[in-house]
């Protein structure tokens, strides 16, 4: 197996990302929480770069006791990214689409060698 040199660890914050090129195409590295995670840069739905669009959290619907609506809260604790040009939306640890759990990214592995990053591709 190949690896594919991201950054220096130091180089990259938490909230950062870098795209990679490998042989089968691109790869969005990102640095989320302390972890590193890998996935392809094709979005399932039509091949946008997916790596590429907004991070955010996960949004919430607030249901009362009495099942009213009161709104929406953002989860920081699962963190998603979406794709720039349907929006088509992925979790961050997993790279499951959050539309149709079904589908998800193809993932990588991150290793991290002293103070370098890398992709096993």
């Amino acid at each position: 197996m190949a690896e594919l040199f991201v950054a220096k660890a130091t180089q990259m914050k938490d909230g950062d990302r870098r795209i990679v090129r490998g042989e089968r195409g691109e790869i969005g590295v990102f640095h989320q929480g302390g972890a590193f995670h890998a996935y392809s840069n094709t979005c399932l739905h039509s091949g946008g770069p997916v790596c590429e669009g907004l991070l955010m959290p996960l949004v919430v619907d607030v249901i009362a006791e009495d099942k009213t609506y009161q709104g929406q809260i953002f989860n920081e604790d699962e963190m998603h990214f979406v794709c720039p040009w349907h929006g088509w939306e992925y979790d961050m640890k997993t790279g499951v689409c959050i539309g149709d759990r079904k589908q998800k990214l193809r993932k990588y592995e991150v290793v991290q060698r002293g103070d370098d990053v890398f992709v096993i591709v």
